[in-house]
């Protein structure tokens, strides 16, 4: 009997990106340990103070210790527990307590079961809640970004937060916790749909679920992908180059902290407060500015720390955004969903030349954004490399090379270099150091509005975003012979405003806003990018 040769082995096959089914219209729950991450690690640290103040008590019970030896220090004299043995109800303290921690588990277990969650070629929709239900929807087509979040503990099992912003005050949808897989997958699945594009079917492969537990079985496995987890990229490579058009140097990310308003701030509590100190002797005011000099501290720490993992890339769907250390976070502006920019320098920043850039967008929530500063710093700090870098991305059609040297006048020029229109001599009584900056230029994808001489700052509106255009004029500026413009978008830490221009100039400016936002917002299609 001949042996038949054994077949080659077969190289195995590079695992693509994760798939799931949540996109199919049915209803879903989310990550089983979801009650642990959002309420059960606070109650096992309050079982855990309760174990800490009654060390004396179970060490008498445990060791076989003398009651008396831990009750005539008087610690005891009066505790519910030395009450409950005196009486001897041992048994119902006990029941009780079991009563209560299956009526908690229960409590988590049955707000999992209602908490649920199905997206549409429309909407996302949740529902949740026990006593009191809530039903969320976010519309696709209003989706104005979707962020990714990766809490240190719930990251260390494999979960995260995703949160869709929709335009709205605190209108966002979130959805915590998923798998970080499913997360990921989930994100491309919702902007496919509000792309405009139609989700393709795929056929169902029943050896992948099986491979992936596989893969994963057993603790080592579980602990290798854990680890693959927590130093993986923060950008996705199935979407995006995992390397960032932008590094975040840490000796300028801590520099630039360092020479931070919120650093001078502090610099001078603490001055003031040792020259009290050093003066009456009292200490009183220390205790009193105790935690707010601790939590300025600790805003800047955070400012460090989170930014030390920076990254932006672009996407198929937009701008992709990171930021954090240990706690993640990551979030895709989809295209169309950028009302306003703004380039500032604060003044201690220009011997280095580093700038900040922020954005305007219709979604407001109450929670912290990818940069942890209300969802609206972009790029923390940057030379003048990266601000072209981080434009290019968030406005591709006002960022063009063409458009780049006009852009730089904005930033650092002044006068009419590159075609601005800037405020006229007599306007020097309300800008006496910045009217020579202080101007406007109306191109054909954007406003640009340039302030600033001191503080500078250049805050880029795409006409395609612009809501309306108003002339303000006060009983000053009318004596003058001057006008002020606002642009308006939605609200936001941005109000793209000119002062102190030419009454012509301003009306000007009025009619060239106005006409050129009515055929820019005609033309625009960036709201269902990939409907072609």
């Amino acid at each position: 009997m001949t042996e038949q040769p054994a077949a080659p082995e077969q190289p195995a096959a590079p695992a693509g990106p994760a798939r799931t089914d949540f996109a199919d219209g049915e209803w879903h729950r989310l990550h089983p340990a979801t009650p642990l991450f959002r309420g059960g690690i606070a109650f096992v640290a309050i079982i855990g103070v309760l174990i800490v103040n009654l060390r004396d008590r179970l060490l008498a019970i445990f060791v076989g210790a003398d009651d008396d030896d831990f009750v005539s220090g008087g610690d005891l004299e009066s505790d519910a527990i030395d009450y409950i043995v005196r009486e001897e109800l041992i048994i119902v303290a006990l029941l009780v307590g079991i009563g209560v921690l299956a009526l908690i588990v229960a409590g988590f277990w049955l707000s999992w079961r209602v908490h649920m969650f199905r997206i549409t070629d429309e909407v996302v929709e949740v529902r949740s809640g026990i006593l009191f239900r809530t039903n969320r929807k976010a519309r696709l087509d209003r989706i104005q970004g979707i962020n990714i979040a990766r809490p240190f503990v719930p990251r260390l099992f494999g979960a995260a937060k995703l949160e869709i912003s929709v335009a709205g005050n605190d209108a966002n949808v979130p959805l915590a916790y998923l798998r970080g897989a499913d997360a990921d997958a989930l994100r491309r699945d919702i902007l496919l749909l509000a792309s405009g594009a139609q989700r393709a079917g795929r056929p169902a492969d029943p050896a992948a679920p099986a491979a992936a537990d596989a893969a994963g079985s057993g603790i080592g496995g579980m602990l290798e992908q854990r680890a693959a987890e927590l130093l993986a990229p923060e950008l996705d490579v199935e979407v995006a180059q995992p390397q960032s058009v932008v590094h975040m140097n840490p000796g300028r990310l801590i520099g630039s902290t360092l020479l931070s308003e919120t650093t001078i701030i502090l610099v001078a509590m603490l001055v003031a407060l040792t020259v009290f100190i050093a003066i009456t002797g009292e200490l009183g005011l220390l205790l009193a500015m105790f935690p707010g000099l601790i939590g300025l501290g600790g805003f800047l720490v955070t400012r460090i720390t989170r930014s030390l993992r920076y990254s932006i890339a672009a996407t198929p769907d937009g701008v992709r955004v990171g930021f954090g250390l240990l706690s993640t976070t990551n979030e895709t502006l989809p295209p169309g969903r950028i009302h306003s920019v703004k380039i500032s320098q604060p003044l201690l920043w220009r011997p280095a030349g580093w700038w900040q850039i922020a954005v305007n967008r219709a979604s407001r929530s109450s929670q912290n954004g990818a940069a942890g500063q209300q969802q609206t710093t972009i790029l923390p700090v940057g030379n003048l490399d990266d601000v072209r870098a981080v434009l290019r991305l968030l406005l591709p059609e006002v960022a063009t090379d063409e458009a780049m040297p006009v852009l730089e006048q904005g930033i650092l020029g002044r006068d009419a270099d590159g075609g601005y229109t800037v405020s006229p001599p007599r306007a020097r009584v309300l800008r006496w150091f910045s009217r020579r900056r202080n101007g406007y230029l109306v191109g054909p994808t954007a406003v640009l509005l340039r302030a600033g001489a001191i503080w500078r700052s250049l805050t880029i509106v795409p006409l395609t975003r612009t809501q309306s255009v108003a002339v303000r004029q006060g009983p000053l500026l009318r004596a003058l012979r001057l006008g002020e413009v606002h642009v308006h978008t939605v609200a936001g830490p941005i109000v793209p405003s000119i002062g102190a221009l030419d009454r012509r100039d301003a009306m000007r400016l009025f009619d060239d806003v106005a006409r050129a936002s009515v055929s820019a917002a005609q033309a625009d299609t960036s709201h269902r990018w990939r409907q072609a």
